[in-house]
């Protein structure tokens, strides 16, 4: 169990790189970021392949009555032709490829575009990331400031208490005037209102913390 004004709280926490990984893994913008890579990868591949719909296969099937031609040559005699007719199914298959020119020009722009777009998406995601990265470090070094302050608070609220109880006695006994009583009674609320703002700010810095790693640190003491 943690006590923030006898112990370090870096020793408490996890090393600082993973407090920055796992905020990278929590972010949604980064997640949003990297998705958005994703998506324009995605883009660059359908533009390298859109030539394909200028490619094709083609059959055609028919069924009707067709008049056949056919010869019969003999040496020495002209040939003879016959012609025929029969009911009967006739189909092909043939391949196509069509490129117009204004095609050409506008997949080339388009797969430029797409590219463009990938680095883009890639630099906002790096940026995102450091971002996140400088955020952690901040309210990490936020944090062991707070706690530093809540301990020189501490120690100056002890001896203020400890001067205050001395002066009051005192008081009582007719040593201590009436001006220098209220004097260090002043002093003594003073401190304790210090110590307190000063402990809210340690306790908020600890939950933004947390809040930005996405995780609980599970130091009870500390609210």
């Amino acid at each position: 169990m943690f006590d923030p004004l006898n112990e370090d709280i870096i020793e408490k926490l996890q090393p600082l790189s993973a407090l920055i990984d796992s905020a990278l893994v929590h972010d949604p913008y980064v997640r949003f970021r990297d998705l958005q890579v994703v998506v324009n990868q995605c883009k660059l591949r359908a533009e390298q392949s859109n030539w394909l719909r200028n490619l094709g296969v083609q059959s055609d099937i028919r069924y009707g009555t067709f008049n056949n031609f056919s010869t019969n040559t003999a040496e020495g005699q002209s040939p003879d032709y016959f012609a025929t007719q029969t009911n009967q199914w006739n189909w092909g298959v043939g391949a196509y490829l069509k490129f117009p020119i204004i095609d050409f020009v506008e997949r080339k722009n388009q797969v430029t575009l797409a590219k463009t777009e990938i680095e883009q998406a890639e630099s906002m995601a790096q940026f995102q990331k450091n971002e996140v990265r400088q955020l952690v470090i901040k309210q990490y070094n936020e944090l062991v400031l707070k706690q530093n302050l809540l301990k020189i608070k501490a120690k100056y609220l002890a001896l203020i208490t400890a001067n205050n109880m001395l002066v009051e006695k005192e008081f009582q006994n007719g040593v201590t005037d009436l001006s220098e009583y209220t004097r260090i009674s002043g002093i003594y609320e003073s401190a304790q209102t210090e110590f307190q703002v000063v402990r809210i700010e340690f306790i908020t810095a600890y939950m933004l913390l947390e809040e930005i790693v996405g995780f609980k640190f599970n130091i009870s003491n500390t609210r």
